[in-house]
């Protein structure tokens, strides 16, 4: 089990008795990438803090097997944080929680701890994995339809604007819970928005980006609208993605950067990449893990349809940021395909995973793609080994059914669990007569 600091515990302790906490709200994420969890009270707290919580695992998705149906939830308490958007009288606080066993082992099904583990491959290398996600997504009138809040586009300035007042209060309630936000900005669609999360460690950032995710759609709320992280909700503007800046350190030192390369990229970095382009393909369901994630992966859009890097081409799968004199703790790599509708917890796992194998492989890096790959013909791309990220959640499915590498980063239980469910959703998708069906063939057959 996850060894808890017992001055974590008392700081906590004291915390929930000096600020009125009267209901902690112990928060999981199930395999899909959905917030979950259940509330105490403060008398609660301590027992909980010590020896977990037990709840019923069968209905949670993927969580339990038919025969193992009690599960603990056990508090983090590095993660404790008062919502502020509930009143300060009996204030409500949050936690987030390793799932384990009635024997105190980590579960095996939990998201969380399947990032531990990925992260403690990393750490025996010697490396601590940073990312830094650059979030989008949509403000709409309600959850009804797709009637935008502002006809804005990339960088626009309008004070008057709703939605400016809405991302505003958004960065100052995520600064309240203690998640630092590097900038904020519109994005080229409308009514389409975007915070940066300044980066840190993975499991610290999965965390964040799923408390991000809830404050973001909480703020809208209160406001009378809607927000989603559908990755493409309207069909002839960009989608929305999450383009993950990565970086490996080895102490307080930045394993990516190298200063006698062209690039300023170290081996590391270059094997890193590697890893990413050679089992992009395979992780793809899980960094995308919607039938419409799939709907934004097209061309014309911003997002990546070849598995590709570039040093300045946005539309590459990896990016490699230009380098700046005096930033070199800052050198980093941006994958751009994930979009913030997927299990952070998972798709920081398989994006790992697939950067340590191309270094403990040292696959070779393919030269950069100094033209724009759409120009290409298709005998071009094939001459140089260009490969097409999946089309649809069934292809991508398919890819990483076969996949060894995502097999072992998730573990045997999530991965069985999580192809199940990806499979049911395309069938799902693939028998429903769809909107653009019916006003296409009915007028005609």
């Amino acid at each position: 089990m996850v060894a808890r600091d017992p001055d974590a515990i008392e700081f906590v302790l004291h915390e929930a008795r000096e600020n009125d906490v009267k209901f902690i709200r112990l928060w999981f994420t199930d395999i899909l990438g959905n917030l979950k969890g259940f509330a105490i009270t403060v008398e609660e707290l301590e027992g909980a803090l010590r020896r977990g919580m037990g709840f019923d695992g069968s209905s949670i998705e993927g969580f339990a097997r038919s025969d193992e149906r009690d599960l603990y939830a056990m508090p983090d308490p590095n993660t404790f944080s008062i919502l502020p958007w509930r009143p300060r009288t009996n204030a409500v606080a949050r936690i987030f929680c390793d799932i384990v066993t009635p024997d105190e082992q980590p579960f095996e099904g939990d998201s969380r701890a399947v990032l531990r583990r990925n992260l403690e491959r990393a750490s025996s290398m010697g490396y601590t994995y940073y990312v830094g996600p650059e979030m989008e997504y949509f403000y709409f009138k309600d959850s009804s339809g797709t009637e935008p809040l502002d006809h804005g586009s990339y960088f626009d300035q309008d004070a008057t604007d709703v939605s400016t007042d809405l991302r505003r209060q958004t960065v100052l309630m995520l600064e309240e819970l203690g998640i630092p936000v590097e900038s904020s900005h519109h994005e080229v669609a409308p009514s389409q928005h975007e915070i940066d999360l300044r980066h840190t460690d993975a499991l610290t950032m999965a965390d964040t980006v799923m408390t991000y995710r809830l404050v973001v759609k909480e703020i809208a709320r209160q406001n009378g609208c809607y927000a989603t992280f559908m990755p493409k909700p309207i069909t002839s503007v960009n989608g929305s993605g999450m383009h993950t800046h990565q970086s490996l350190f080895k102490g307080e030192k930045n394993a990516f950067y190298a200063d006698d390369d062209e690039n300023k990229l170290s081996e590391v970095a270059k094997y890193f990449v590697a890893g990413l382009m050679r089992h992009a393909r395979e992780i793809t369901s899980v960094t995308n893990q919607w039938v419409n994630s799939y709907k934004r992966l097209v061309p014309q859009f911003e997002a990546p349809t070849f598995v590709t890097w570039a040093t300045v081409n946005r539309a590459d799968l990896i990016r490699v940021p230009a380098f700046k004199a005096g930033r070199e703790e800052s050198r980093r790599i941006e994958y751009r395909s994930p979009d913030p509708a997927c299990n952070p917890y998972l798709a920081f796992s398989v994006m790992l995973a697939a950067g340590l194998e191309g270094i403990v492989k040292k696959y070779d890096l393919p030269p950069p793609v100094q033209s724009n790959v759409y120009e290409m013909s298709e005998v071009e791309r094939e001459d140089l080994g260009i490969e097409l990220l999946p089309r649809n959640l069934w292809e991508a499915i398919q890819i990483t059914e076969s996949s060894k590498l995502v097999r072992e980063a998730l573990g045997e239980q999530v991965f069985n669990s999580f192809i199940e469910n990806k499979m049911i959703e395309w069938e799902r998708y693939h028998s429903n007569v769809a909107d653009h069906e019916v006003s296409r063939y009915l007028p005609l057959l």
